[in-house]
């Protein structure tokens, strides 16, 4: 279901590009920091897996080669789909990746009532952690899109 027309107020419409660009730079900061980090790797995060996938996540890390892959497809992944929001660019390719990124760290680490995990967590939640509230405004963002009015996709995908 795609909307046709982006007749926006332009109260929504700045509110919306707003939110874009927040969740885009809490994407690329994560990204960057990764890429200068040259001790980081997802090994402690991946070996810390819980829930259903935690097997999978598992054995990503302790294969050496896998690992190396998982590691440069998030540190480069997070800064492409976060420099895609920031700029309005390719942005429902954007959100779609980050979805699928953002749904992953969620099943390898779920809010789960009694699960405790090795590292640190970001936030105190009872199943709704802020990686779901990420991926519902991912949604929004792809069932109200601003890109085509505020962004370098207005002029790739402008209407004639």
């Amino acid at each position: 279901m795609e909307k046709k027309d982006n007749h926006y107020s332009g109260l929504q419409l700045w509110m919306l590009v707003i939110t874009r660009v927040l969740i885009g730079w809490y994407f690329l900061y994560e990204g960057v920091s990764k890429i200068l980090n040259p001790n980081w790797s997802s090994y402690a995060f991946l070996l810390d897996s819980k829930g259903i996938f935690a097997p999978l996540f598992k054995s990503l890390a302790s294969n050496a080669e896998l690992l190396s892959v998982v590691d440069s497809l998030n540190e480069w992944g997070l800064t492409a789909i976060g420099l895609g929001l920031i700029l309005g660019l390719f942005t429902k390719v954007a959100i779609v990746c980050g979805v699928i990124v953002t749904a992953l760290f969620s099943l390898s680490h779920p809010s789960l009532i009694g699960v405790e995990y090795m590292l640190p967590a970001t936030d105190n939640a009872m199943w709704i952690g802020k990686n779901i509230i990420f991926i519902l405004i991912l949604i929004l963002l792809y069932l109200f899109p601003t890109s085509t009015n505020v962004g370098i996709d207005r002029f790739f995908f402008r209407k004639k």
